[in-house]
C-alpha cells in the first residue's frame, strides 16, 4: 500500500463522506430521536442517568499521515472538544473541533524518539437513531472527521520532548527565571540525551488555550501554553512517585518498589466545569496498594488539584479518593483508561479489557464508560496514605477506615445490538469491522435539545497503537503486520446532575 500525504488523504475522507451521505439521509428521516428500547437507566447520587445508545461512528485510516509526515495513530489516548466550537448546524446536525492526543508513538518493538503532540480534527456529527442496521461504510457518514493540523509539544527552552523510555533522572531545581517554581526531578532518556520523556495520556483543555497533559512516566502533569511549550510541572504526593531502592526511577520497562505501576500512570485527566479543579486518575492501583498483580489492583486513586491560579502558585492537591475498579469473573482488574467530570462528585470512568482489533484476542468482555460518585467517599489526602510507604490495601482488602467511591456500570461499548447498527461487531472475524481493543478517551458536548436539556453526546476514540502495514516514524518506515484504523464512537446520554448551561462545549 502506498503511503498517502495528509492532504490527499483528507480529500479522500471528504469524498467518502459525500458518497455515503445520501443513503444515510434517507434512513434517518424515520427517526429523529433515540429509540426508547435502547435506553439503559441507572441510579447514581439519587438521580436517574440514561444511556440512550450509540448514535455515530467514524474513523481515520491506519496509514493516515500527519503534517510532520509521521503516522497519525494512538489518538484515542485523550480527546477534548475545543471550547466554543460545538454548535448545531442549519440542517439540524452538529459540527465542532476535536483535539486528539496520541501517546508515545509506535513502540511495539521498543520506545522511539517521538515528539509528544496533539492533532486538530474538525467533525460533522449526524446522529443516527434508527433501529435499522447501517453498512460499515454508510455508518462513517454519521461522524465525518477532517484533519486540520498538528501541534508539537516542547519543554523548557523550546526543546523537543521524546517518547523514549525514561532511563535517567534530571535533577530537580533546574532554574528558569520565568517560572513560578523550578521543576522537580524529571524523567529523561539518558544523561547525555536530556530531553523530557513524555508518554502523554490525559488531556484537559482550558478556555484560554492553555492545556494540561498527564504523563505515565512521572506520573506528572504538565501545564502547556497554546503553542505547546511547558509552563509548569505538577508532581503528585510521594506515594505516587516510582521508587527503586529508595531512589526515583521513571522507567516504563519495570515496576518500582513503590509508586505507580510501570505504564499505569495518570491515564485519566479532567477539569471541573469552573476550570479551577483538575482531577487525575491512576490507571490502576499503586504498587504498595497491590498494583503489581492484576487480581489485587482494583483500588486505584483519584486526585484533585487546585489550578485556579497556576501562574501565581504551583497547583496543590486538595483531595484524594479511592476508586474501586470493576473486575472480571477471574478477579482481574478492568483498568481505567479515562475519567471525565460530569458534576460535583460525579464522573464518567472508562474501564476496559485489552481485547479487540489490534490484540491477539478478538473477543472483548468489558469496555464501558461507567459512573463514579465520590460524595460519600473518604478524602485520604494529608494522611499517612500519601507517604511512599502508605498502603491503603492489605492482602487485597481495603483499609477499614476508608470508604471508596461508588462505582456503577453504565455505557457498554460492546453491546451487540448497538454495534450491529453501525456495521461493527465484537469477536470473530478479525477484520476492519471488529471494534478496536483500546478505548482510552471521553469528551462531552450538549445535545442542545430544549426538550431534553440534560442530554449530552459522549465522544470516545480508540488508541490503535499506530498499527499499520504502511507506517512512518521520523522518516523511517515500519510494518506492524496489521491495519488497525483509528475508530471513534458517539453515544447519547441523559446526565441529570449537570446544571443547565453549565458546559461550555468542553
Amino acid at each position: 500500500m502506498t503511503r498517502f500525504s495528509a492532504t490527499l488523504q483528507l480529500c479522500m475522507l471528504s469524498l467518502l463522506s459525500l458518497v455515503v451521505a445520501g443513503p444515510l439521509k434517507k434512513l434517518a428521516i424515520a427517526a429523529t430521536e433515540p429509540d426508547p428500547s435502547f435506553a439503559v437507566s441507572v441510579q447514581v447520587a439519587g438521580k436517574t442517568f440514561v444511556n440512550k445508545g450509540l448514535v455515530a461512528f467514524g474513523l481515520i485510516p491506519s496509514n493516515f499521515a500527519d503534517s510532520t509526515d509521521n503516522t497519525f495513530g494512538g489518538v484515542g489516548s485523550a480527546i477534548g472538544i475545543r471550547s466554543g466550537s460545538f454548535a448545531k448546524t442549519l440542517d439540524g446536525n452538529f459540527a465542532g473541533t476535536l483535539i486528539v492526543q496520541p501517546d508515545r508513538g509506535f513502540n511495539i518493538d521498543g520506545t522511539v524518539d517521538y515528539q509528544a503532540r496533539q492533532h486538530v480534527l474538525d467533525f460533522k456529527l449526524s446522529p443516527y437513531y434508527s433501529a435499522d442496521n447501517l453498512s460499515f461504510t454508510g455508518a462513517q457518514s454519521t461522524l465525518r472527521l477532517s484533519y486540520r493540523g498538528t501541534l508539537l509539544y516542547f519543554e523548557r527552552e523550546h526543546t523537543k520532548t521524546t517518547g523514549l523510555d525514561a532511563l535517567a533522572v534530571r535533577p530537580a531545581d533546574r532554574g528558569f527565571p520565568t517560572i513560578i517554581s523550578a521543576d522537580p526531578a524529571m524523567p529523561i532518556p539518558a544523561k547525555n540525551f536530556s530531553h523530557l520523556s513524555v508518554d502523554a495520556e490525559g488531556l484537559a483543555l482550558n478556555k484560554d488555550g492553555t492545556f494540561f497533559v498527564s504523563d505515565e512516566y512521572g506520573p506528572y502533569i504538565y501545564l502547556m501554553d497554546p503553542a505547546g511549550n511547558l509552563l509548569e510541572t505538577i508532581q503528585p504526593p510521594a506515594a505516587f512517585l516510582p521508587l527503586i531502592d529508595g531512589a526515583l526511577n521513571f522507567t516504563g520497562s519495570m515496576n518500582p518498589d513503590t509508586g505507580r505501576v510501570a505504564n499505569q500512570g495518570f491515564e485519566g485527566l479532567t477539569l471541573d466545569n469552573t476550570g479551577n479543579t483538575l482531577y487525575a486518575l491512576l490507571q490502576s492501583a499503586l504498587v504498595q496498594d497491590g498494583g503489581d498483580d492484576d487480581t489485587t489492583s482494583r483500588f486505584t486513586r483519584l486526585l484533585a488539584f487546585d489550578v485556579s491560579a497556576p501562574f501565581l502558585r504551583r497547583p496543590e492537591v486538595t483531595g484524594e479518593w479511592v476508586v474501586p475498579l470493576p473486575q472480571s469473573k477471574k478477579n482481574k482488574t478492568r483498568a481505567a483508561s479515562e475519567v471525565h467530570f460530569v458534576s460535583e462528585c460525579v464522573f464518567l470512568v472508562l474501564s476496559r479489557d485489552g481485547n479487540g482489533h489490534g490484540n491477539d484476542n478478538d473477543d472483548s468482555s468489558y469496555k464501558q464508560a461507567d459512573l463514579l460518585d465520590i460524595s460519600g467517599a473518604t478524602n485520604i489526602h494529608g494522611t499517612q496514605f500519601d507517604l511512599s510507604s502508605g498502603s491503603i490495601v492489605t492482602d487485597g482488602t481495603l483499609d477499614s477506615s476508608i470508604t471508596p467511591g461508588e462505582y456503577v456500570s453504565f455505557v457498554d461499548f460492546i453491546d451487540d445490538t448497538q454495534l450491529a447498527r453501525f456495521g461493527l461487531h465484537n469477536g470473530d472475524p478479525d477484520d476492519q469491522t471488529l471494534i478496536d481493543a483500546k478505548w482510552e478517551s471521553l469528551a462531552l458536548a450538549p445535545c442542545l435539545d430544549p426538550d431534553f436539556p440534560n442530554d449530552f453526546f459522549l465522544f470516545s476514540a480508540a488508541d490503535n497503537d499506530f498499527l499499520t502495514e504502511d507506517g512512518f516514524v521520523n522518516g523511517v518506515p515500519y510494518n506492524a503486520g496489521i491495519n488497525n484504523d483509528n475508530q471513534f464512537l458517539v453515544f447519547r446520554l441523559t446526565l441529570p446532575t449537570v446544571p443547565e448551561k453549565t458546559f461550555d462545549n468542553e
